[in-house]
């Protein structure tokens, strides 16, 4: 399984990338939303079953990465889970009428993120092939 990492913090990043690895998956990273959206765009034929998204980033932030995905039919199959520091019930709203599937607040736990990828169905150690 295939996983995308999109967060301006390079240690979140790196975080995120080695808590998904332990789990099965391999993982490509982004450091803003356009980043994400060219990289998703220009491998179609490869496209990862998650992609983690922090909302605050330079560019392209999380909230209209997750809009975009969504208006484009070919990424719709890309499960989008926001991992923010925003808390506010507000927010978490607006990301979920985006298209956001899931939201996962910083700072978190690894097994926060087990739970919430066994939630969503996206756990590679509890898949059954």
């Amino acid at each position: 399984m295939k996983a995308l990492v999109i967060d301006d913090s390079r240690t979140m990043r790196i975080v995120l990338r080695r808590q998904l690895e332990q789990l099965g998956y391999d993982v490509v990273e982004a450091a803003d939303g356009q980043q994400a959206l060219e990289a998703l765009q220009s491998s179609r034929d490869d496209l990862p079953v998650l992609a983690t998204v922090d909302w605050n980033m330079p560019v392209m932030n999380g909230l209209d990465f997750v809009k975009a995905v969504r208006a484009d039919g070919g990424l719709r199959d890309v499960t989008l889970m926001m991992v923010t520091t925003e808390a506010e019930h507000g927010q978490i709203v607006r990301a979920l009428a985006a298209g956001a599937h899931e939201y996962l607040i910083k700072p978190f736990t690894a097994d926060a993120l087990v739970d919430k990828l066994d939630y969503l169905g996206l756990n590679p150690e509890r898949s059954v092939a």
